[in-house]
C-alpha cells in the first residue's frame, strides 16, 4: 500500500484520488501507469494494492482513506468480482458518494453493460455462493445479505458516467490515461461547499432532483425545493451541487440570496459572482442591475450550466440574477431554495419539491449523531432522547441545535432543559424560524399566522375562515399566502395544521407584544396568564382573543375531564362482558358515549368562578373559549363584540337575556348544564355556526326563526332532546344537521323538506324516531344521509334468538318495538353516502326502489338481519364501498357489484360470496373471523397455462410450453382446506397474474437473482424506454408439513421501493403444492405504471413462507415500455424472450393503488393483518391496515 505525500493530519482532505484495481489484473501495467500519471499531474493519490495482506486494521485504514480522498476512480477489469476486497471497496466508495465524493469507473477490458448483467462474473459470484455451502447458519444468512449488496453495488456502478478503453483512445492505453487525467482534473476543480457530515435520510429527498439533473433533456428547467424554514433545504442543494456541478461547463452556487440582495449593491453583488464563477475566477465590473444582466448572458452563452440560488423570496431576485434564462444552453439546470411554494408556479419549465419532516427513526438517529456522535442514544438516555425528538417534530435544525446544546451534559440536565422547553422555547430555533413570518407582506397575514396558531390548529379549515371572515380578516387570500410561505399546511381531513416549533413561535410573538403585563397584549393563549389578568382585573382594550381552561391549570392533571377514571375503568370492564359479544364494536362504542354523556350531566364541575367586570375593559374581545368557568354578575358587562364564544360546560340552565350574542358568527357551548338555549326569539343576523352537542339536559331548540344566516347545526349527544323547532325550515343557508345519538327525539319537523342547501343529515342512533320527514326528497342538495340504529327492536344471536341484555343497555336497543314509518322513495336522487346500519331491516325491508339512488357511492347496511345480498344493491352503478358486516343471517352473497371496497367483518353463517365481475373488489376484501372454508367466486380465475395469452407468458419467460409435458401441481385456494391436481395452470388474480410448475432453479432470464428469500437491487436507467412491470420468480420447498397441512395464506411476496417509500405485498388467491421434498417453481407478473418504478429506485423483493415453506431462491425480471433485447442463446428451458406492452393483457395494474396511502394490499388477505412471518413488517410498528385509493 503506498501513498504519495502525506498531508497534515489536520487536512479535511488528505487525498486527491483513491485509486482501487484488481491487482492481479493490471497492477504492473496499466493501473501502475495510471497511478504515476496522477502522481506527476500533481494529484495526491492513495493507491490500493490488494496484494498485501488483508485484516481487520488494513480495513479500518482503507475506510479511512476513502473517506478522506475526495473522489475514486475504480478500474474495472475481467477478474475484478473474484476478488471480495474489491467488492468490499466497491461498496465503501459508493456510500461516500453520497456525501458529494466523486467516482469515475474505468472500464479495462470490460463493459458498463457487464456490470449491469453481471454476466462476467457469472463463474466469481458462483464461488461465493459455493463458500454458503460449509457456513453455519447465521454466517450463511450474513454472507448472503452481503453477495446481494455486492451485486447491487455492480449494477449501480455499470450507470455512474465512466470512461471506457474500448471506446476512447481507438484502445492506445497512454492516450487513454492521459484523458483521465484531464477528467480528474476537471472534477477537483469544482469548489466543495461545506455540508454537514450526518446526512441522515438524504437519498430519498433528493433521489426525484438527481434524475432530473442527469435527465439529458434539451429544454431548460428550473426546480424550486420549498419548506419550512430549518427543514433542510439548503442541505440539500448543497448536496446536489457537490454531486453534480463537475457535470457541465459552468456552474455557480450562490447563498443567503434574500439577505444579501437587502443591502445596498447586494444584487450587483450576486451578479458579479455568478459571472467569476461561469468564468473560473473572472472578475468584472458592473454599475447597475440591466449591465449585470447583458454580461452575464455574454458568459452562459453555448454553455451548459447548473446553478443554484439559495434561499430566493421574491421573484425579482431571481430576474436580476437569471433573467436571462431564455439565452441558457440546452441541457442548463437551475435549483433555488425557497419558503415561497408558489413562487415558480406561473413558470412552465419548472417544478416544486416540497421538503418533509424527518420521521422518527430519521430524526433519532440525526438527533444522536449531535447528542452522542454515534446513530443511536447512550445507554440511559434512550427515553429522554425520545422526548427530545418528539418536541422537535421531525425538524432538522431543531435536532441539530439541541442535540449540540445536550451533548456531554448529565441526564438532570437533560430532563431541566426539556421542562425549560415548555416555557421557553429555543431561542436560536426560534430566530430562523421567524425570518418566513418576517416576510409575510403586511400586518394582515401577521395577524391571521397568529389567530390561527393560538386558536385553529387541528380546526377544520372552513371553519376558521367563516369565524376569521367575521373578524373583517380576508381569510382565504391570507391562507393561501400562509401556505405559500409554508407557515402552515392543510392536511387531507380539511384541516388547518402547523408544525408544533411554528405555532410556539406565533405564540412567543404573541407574547412579546408586552412580555411584562398580559392584559396589554393582542392574545391571551396561555390559560395561566389569561388566569391572572381576570383575576387581577388587568385587561385592556388590547386584547382580541383569549383561552381559558380551569382543567389546566388544576394541578392534578391526571383527572378526567370528562369523568373520573375509576368510574371509567369499570364502564369498559362492563364492556368486555360476553352478554356483550353479540352487540359489535360499532354498539359498544356508541354505548361509551352515552355513558360518558349521561355522566357528565350528573357530575360535580366545580366551576371557576369569574366576575363579569372583569371583562369590562375588553372592548375589543372578538374570540372568548372558556371551560369549567362560571362569570357571575351581569352579563351585559361582556364584550358586544364577540365573534367567536366558546364556553364548553357553560353552568346555566339557560343563557340570560342581558348575555350579548348579536354579534356571534359562532356559539359553542357543548357539555352544557342548558335546558332551553334562550328564552323567546333571539335576533341573531350573523350567526353561522350553533353547537350545542353533549347538553344532556337540552330538551328543545331554540326558535330559529330570526337566525337566518346559521350554515351548521350540531345538536349531537342531546339525549333529553325531544323536539327540533318548526321553524328549522327557515335556515335556508344551513349545509349540517347533526342530531346524533338524540335517543329521545320521536320525529323531525316536516319543514326540514324546506332546507334545498342541506348537505348532510346524521341521525344515527336516534332510536325513538316514529318517522322520517315525507318531504325529504325535496332536499336536492342532501349528498350524506346517517341513518344508522334508528330502529333497533331486538338483538339478535348468530341463531336467531334474542339476548338477554343489561337494563342500562336496554333502554336503547330494545326500542321501539317497530320501525319508523320510512318513506324510501322520498329520499333524494343526490345521496352520495347512506348509512342504514343497526336498523333492523330483513330482506323484504329494502325496496327495490333504492335502486334509483343513481348517484350513491357508499353504502352501509351493517348489524341487520339480512340473509342474502339485497336486490336494490345490483341497480347501484356508481357504487364503491359496500359495508355488510355483523350481520347475524347473512348466509349467501350472491352477484356482488364491482366496488372499490368491501368490508365483510363477522359474519359467522355466510357461506358463500360471488362477485358480478370476475376480479372482485378493486381494493380489499376484509373477512376477519369469516369461516375460511366458505365458497368464493369472481375474486380469481384459472384456466390451462397453454390457453393463456402468448404476451403473459412471454413476460414470464415461458417461451417453451411443450417442455413441459403433462406435468401436474397440486393447488389450494385460500377458500378452502381442499388440494386438486390440475395440469399447469395461469391463475389470473387481482391485479397480479401467476403460475406453478415443477422446477428447482430460478431460470437465467430472470436477470436479477439471490439465493434464499429476498432479492435486493437498484434501478438500472433505460434512456429509450421506462418500467412497466416485472415479474418475479421464487423456489421453495414444503418442508416438514404434515400430509393435513393446507395453504393458511401466510406466504406472500413483499416489495418495497425504498427510495419511494412504497410498499406492495401480494397474497396470492391459489398456492402451489409439491410432492414431499420436490421443489415448486412460483411466477408472477406485476404490471405498473404512473412511474411506480423508476431508475435508480431501491427494490427489495422479498418472498415470505409460512411455518413449513422453505424460500431458496427469487429472481426478478424488469419489463420495459418499448425494449427491444437480444435474443441470446440458451437452453430450449431458459430462452430470453421479445417484450411487449401489456396494456390490455390483466385489467388494471398496481399503480391503480397509488395515493396517500403508502402500503398497497394486493390478493386477498383474509385476516386483514399481516402475517407474523414478514419480520420487516413487525419491525415496522404497524400491525393493521386498510386499503386507500
Amino acid at each position: 500500500m503506498k501513498s504519495q505525500e502525506d498531508s497534515s493530519s489536520n487536512s479535511r482532505c488528505t487525498y486527491h484520488v483513491f485509486l482501487s484495481f484488481r491487482g492481479e489484473d493490471t497492477r504492473k501495467a496499466f493501473s501502475d501507469h495510471l497511478y504515476t500519471a496522477l502522481v506527476h499531474a500533481g494529484f495526491r493519490t492513495f493507491r490500493d494494492d490488494d496484494g498485501l495482506e488483508r485484516g481487520e486494521d488494513i480495513k479500518f485504514e482503507l475506510e479511512k482513506a476513502i473517506r478522506e480522498s475526495r473522489m475514486s476512480i475504480i478500474v474495472f477489469s475481467k477478474s475484478y468480482a473474484t476478488s471480495t476486497w474489491c467488492l468490499e471497496e466497491l461498496v465503501m466508495i459508493l456510500k461516500r458518494r453520497t456525501s458529494g465524493h466523486a467516482v469515475l469507473p474505468v472500464f479495462y477490458d470490460v463493459d458498463p453493460s457487464d456490470l449491469r448483467k453481471q454476466s462476467s462474473s457469472k463463474e466469481a459470484f458462483a464461488r461465493h455462493e459455493e463458500i454458503l455451502k460449509s457456513e453455519t447458519r447465521e454466517r450463511k444468512e450474513e454472507l448472503k445479505e452481503k453477495i446481494g449488496t455486492w451485486r447491487a453495488a455492480l449494477r449501480e456502478v455499470a450507470d455512474v458516467t465512466g470512461m471506457n478503453l474500448k471506446n476512447q483512445a481507438d484502445g492506445y492505453e497512454a492516450r487513454f490515461i492521459q484523458k483521465i487525467i484531464k477528467v480528474v482534473g476537471d472534477k477537483l476543480s469544482c469548489t466543495t461547499l461545506d455540508i454537514d457530515p450526518h446526512l441522515v435520510g438524504i437519498n430519498s429527498r433528493v433521489k426525484n432532483i438527481q434524475l432530473w439533473l442527469e435527465d439529458g433533456a434539451t429544454k431548460i428547467g428550473i426546480v424550486a425545493i420549498c419548506g419550512m424554514g430549518g427543514i433542510g433545504k439548503t442541505t440539500i442543494a448543497k448536496f446536489l451541487y457537490n454531486l453534480n456541478s463537475p457535470r457541465f461547463k459552468g456552474s455557480s452556487y450562490l447563498e443567503n440570496v434574500r439577505e444579501i440582495s437587502q443591502r445596498k449593491n447586494g444584487l450587483l453583488r450576486l451578479q458579479r459572482q455568478i459571472y467569476s464563477d461561469i468564468l473560473k475566477g473572472r472578475k468584472v465590473r458592473l454599475n447597475n442591475i440591466a449591465e449585470g444582466t447583458t454580461k452575464i448572458m455574454e458568459a452562459i452563452y453555448y454553455k451548459k450550466v447548473f446553478v443554484v440560488l439559495d434561499d430566493v423570496d421574491r421573484l425579482d431576485q431571481l430576474n436580476a440574477i437569471l433573467g436571462m434564462r431564455d439565452w441558457l444552453f440546452s441541457g442548463s439546470k437551475i435549483i433555488i431554495t425557497t419558503r415561497r411554494e408558489q413562487l415558480l408556479r406561473a413558470n412552465e419549465f419548472s417544478k416544486v419539491c416540497r421538503v418533509e419532516n424527518l420521521g422518527d427513526e430519521e430524526s433519532l438517529e440525526l438527533f444522536s449523531w449531535h447528542a452522542f456522535g454515534k446513530c443511536c442514544p447512550n445507554n440511559g438516555y434512550e427515553d429522554v432522547s425520545e422526548r427530545v425528538v418528539r418536541y422537535c417534530g421531525g425538524l432538522p435544525l431543531a435536532l441539530k441545535v439541541l442535540g449540540s446544546s445536550l451533548s456531554g451534559q448529565c441526564l438532570n440536565v437533560w430532563k431541566s432543559q426539556l421542562d425549560k422547553l415548555k416555557t421557553f422555547p429555543e431561542g436560536e430555533i426560534l430566530e430562523k424560524l421567524r425570518i418566513s413570518y418576517d416576510s409575510l407582506q403586511d400586518n394582515h397575514d401577521k395577524n391571521l399566522f397568529i389567530y390561527l396558531a393560538c386558536f385553529f390548529v387541528g380546526s377544520k379549515k372552513d371553519f376558521a375562515i367563516t369565524i376569521l371572515d367575521g373578524c373583517e380578516f380576508s381569510t382565504v387570500v391570507g391562507i393561501q399566502n400562509l401556505m405559500d410561505r409554508c407557515l402552515i399546511s392543510i392536511d387531507k381531513s380539511n384541516n388547518v395544521m402547523m408544525h408544533h416549533l411554528l405555532q410556539e413561535m406565533a405564540r412567543e410573538i404573541a407574547c412579546q407584544e408586552s412580555p411584562k403585563e398580559p392584559g396589554k397584549r393582542s392574545i391571551l393563549w396561555n390559560h395561566k396568564d389569561s388566569f391572572n389578568v381576570l383575576r387581577n382585573n388587568t385587561g385592556t382594550s388590547k386584547v382580541e382573543g383569549l383561552k381559558l381552561d380551569v382543567c389546566l391549570l388544576k394541578e392534578d392533571k391526571s383527572v378526567s375531564p370528562i369523568f373520573g377514571a375509576s368510574r371509567k375503568r369499570r364502564f369498559e370492564k362492563f364492556l368486555e362482558k360476553p352478554i356483550l359479544s353479540d352487540l359489535g364494536c360499532s354498539l359498544k362504542r356508541y354505548g361509551f358515549s352515552m355513558f360518558s354523556s349521561n355522566l357528565e350531566a350528573t357530575k360535580n364541575t366545580n366551576p371557576f368562578v369569574l366576575e363579569a367586570d372583569a371583562f369590562g375593559r375588553m372592548r375589543e374581545l372578538k374570540l372568548l373559549q372558556l371551560n369549567r368557568v362560571h362569570i357571575s354578575g351581569p352579563y351585559e358587562k361582556l364584550p358586544k363584540g364577540l365573534k367567536w364564544l366558546c364556553w364548553h360546560e357553560f353552568p346555566l340552565k339557560s343563557i340570560p337575556s342581558d348575555f350579548p350574542l348579536e354579534s356571534l358568527v359562532a356559539l359553542d357551548m357543548r357539555y352544557s348544564s342548558l335546558k332551553n338555549v334562550w328564552e323567546g326569539t333571539k335576533f341573531l343576523v350573523l350567526l353561522k355556526i350553533l353547537n350545542l352537542s353533549d347538553s344532556p339536559n337540552l330538551t328543545k331548540t331554540p326558535d330559529f326563526s330570526k337566525i337566518p344566516n346559521l350554515e351548521r347545526l350540531m345538536l349531537k349527544n342531546c339525549a333529553s332532546l325531544v323536539e327540533v323547532h318548526e321553524s328549522i325550515g327557515c335556515l335556508e343557508r344551513l349545509v349540517l344537521l347533526n342530531l346524533k345519538n338524540c335517543i329521545n327525539l320521536r320525529k323531525l319537523p316536516r319543514s326540514i323538506g324546506m332546507l334545498k342547501l342541506l348537505e348532510k343529515l346524521v341521525i344515527s342512533g336516534c332510536s325513538k324516531l316514529e318517522e322520517l320527514p315525507t318531504k325529504m326528497g325535496n332536499l336536492e342538495s342532501l349528498t350524506v344521509l346517517k341513518a344508522d340504529r334508528i330502529a333497533l327492536n331486538e338483538s339478535l344471536s348468530t341463531n336467531g334468538q334474542v339476548n338477554t341484555m343489561q337494563p342500562f343497555i336496554r333502554h336503547w336497543v330494545l326500542k321501539p318495538k317497530r320501525s319508523p314509518d320510512i318513506s324510501w322513495t322520498s329520499l333524494p336522487r343526490s345521496l352520495v353516502e347512506l348509512s342504514l346500519a343497526g336498523c333492523n331491516l330483513s330482506d323484504n325491508a329494502f325496496p327495490t326502489d333504492l335502486r334509483n339512488l343513481c348517484s350513491l357511492k357508499t353504502l352501509d347496511i351493517c348489524c341487520n338481519p339480512v340473509s342474502g345480498l339485497p336486490d336494490f344493491i345490483r341497480g347501484l352503478t356508481l357504487l364503491e364501498k359496500l359495508s355488510i358486516a355483523e350481520c347475524p343471517r347473512l348466509r349467501k352473497l350472491v352477484g356482488l357489484p364491482l366496488v372499490r371496497s368491501l368490508y365483510l367483518g363477522s359474519n359467522e353463517l355466510l357461506e358463500e360470496v360471488t362477485f358480478g365481475s370476475f376480479h372482485g373488489p378493486k381494493t380489499a376484501c376484509h373477512l376477519d373471523t369469516w369461516d375460511h372454508e366458505g365458497k368464493t367466486v369472481g375474486i380469481f380465475k384459472l384456466e390451462p397455462i397453454g390457453n393463456v395469452a402468448a404476451e403473459i407468458t412471454k413476460s414470464l419467460g415461458l417461451t417453451n410450453l411443450e417442455s413441459m409435458g403433462n406435468a401436474i401441481v397440486k393447488l389450494s385456494s385460500w377458500c378452502g382446506k381442499e388440494k386438486q391436481a390440475l395440469p399447469i395452470q395461469g391463475c389470473h388474480g387481482t391485479y397480479i397474474f401467476s403460475a406453478y410448475l415443477p422446477g428447482s432453479k430460478v431460470p437465467l432470464w430472470f436477470n436479477f437473482n439471490n439465493l434464499g428469500s429476498s432479492c435486493n437491487f437498484t434501478v438500472p436507467s433505460n434512456l429509450d424506454s421506462r418500467v412497466r412491470g416485472l415479474s418475479v420468480c421464487s423456489v421453495y420447498e414444503l418442508s416438514g408439513a404434515p400430509p393435513e397441512y393446507y395453504w393458511k395464506q401466510d406466504t406472500h411476496t413483499y416489495l418495497s421501493n425504498k427510495t419511494k417509500g412504497l410498499i406492495w405485498i401480494h397474497c396470492p388467491e391459489v398456492f402451489g403444492f409439491g410432492e414431499a421434498g420436490e421443489d415448486i417453481t412460483w411466477l408472477s407478473y406485476w404490471k405498473f405504471g404512473k412511474q411506480l418504478l423508476e431508475a435508480g429506485d431501491e427494490l427489495d423483493v422479498s418472498v415470505f413462507g409460512g411455518a413449513f415453506v422453505q424460500v431458496k431462491e427469487v429472481g426478478v425480471r424488469l419489463l420495459y415500455n418499448k425494449e427491444q433485447e437480444e435474443m441470446s442463446s440458451q437452453s430450449a428451458n431458459e430462452e430470453s424472450v421479445s417484450l411487449y406492452t401489456f396494456e390490455n393483457i390483466i385489467r388494471g395494474n398496481v399503480s391503480a393503488h397509488e395515493g396517500r396511502t403508502r402500503l398497497y394490499q394486493l390478493g386477498k388477505h383474509v385476516n386483514g393483518h399481516f402475517c407474523v412471518y414478514c419480520r420487516r413488517w413487525r419491525r415496522s410498528r404497524i400491525i393493521m391496515f386498510l386499503i386507500r385509493v
